[in-house]
């Protein structure tokens, strides 16, 4: 089997322009399972009819109990409204209860969507996040992959990249299943563009697998 999220590397993102998101993303060790399910299913039931420009979400655990969110809004005014709602603030006091220690939050207004974003058809998810040595080239570059990504990697099914200032970014793969993804990688050949991409990336990198991931 490959290593974990050697394919992510291969993957870019490329800019909409002109489309208005902001992505929060929410991350924290699960101390609770049964209680992080139980909120969540709240949320989705009781608060996201009513979440003010709420576009969507992904999340999930990996196999080491480290939990992801990535939630999208209209604004970043639209975000900040949602949380200052009072019953948002109760439901995160029982949502806290979930994790061991901090949670992080993290705000993004920049993002970039590779072949028009995500899709909740996906059996398997990838984060991968790290640090661009030149977030404007890097960028550039992806733009370059998508056509021939496309062609050669069927099994992905679409993808983002938040962006969180000092040139860190959290990417958000989506493949038709994580079967197909290993697969496709062992399979895609070398390809000079995607290993310049791959030289762009400054340190090491932080990969977390969803093999449940939920959408909303």
């Amino acid at each position: 089997m490959l290593a974990e999220g050697r394919y992510a590397t291969r993957c870019g993102a490329v800019r909409v322009g002109g489309s208005p998101v902001f992505v929060q993303i929410m991350q924290g060790k699960v101390k609770d399972p049964e209680l992080l399910d139980k909120q969540m299913d709240a949320w989705s039931r009781d608060f996201k009819p009513h979440a003010t420009g709420f576009l969507g979400s992904t999340s999930g655990v990996d196999d080491n109990g480290n939990f992801i969110a990535i939630a999208r809004f209209e604004s970043e005014e639209a975000a900040r409204k949602n949380s200052d709602r009072p019953e948002q603030g109760e439901w995160w006091q029982s949502m806290a209860s979930a994790f061991d220690g901090d949670v992080d939050f993290t705000d993004c207004t920049e993002v970039d969507a590779m072949l028009g974003g995500g899709s909740d058809s996906a059996g398997f998810v990838q984060v991968m996040q790290g640090r661009a040595v030149d977030p404007d080239k890097m960028r550039g570059t992806a733009e370059q992959m998508e056509q021939e990504l496309q062609k050669a990697r069927p099994d992905i099914l679409g993808g983002l990249a938040a962006w969180h200032g000092d040139r860190k970014f959290t990417q958000v793969i989506y493949f038709t299943s994580e079967e197909s993804a290993r697969k496709g990688e062992q399979e895609m050949p070398d390809d000079p563009t995607a290993s310049e991409w791959e030289n762009m990336i400054d340190g090491e990198m932080t990969f977390i697998d969803l093999r449940e991931p939920r959408f909303d």
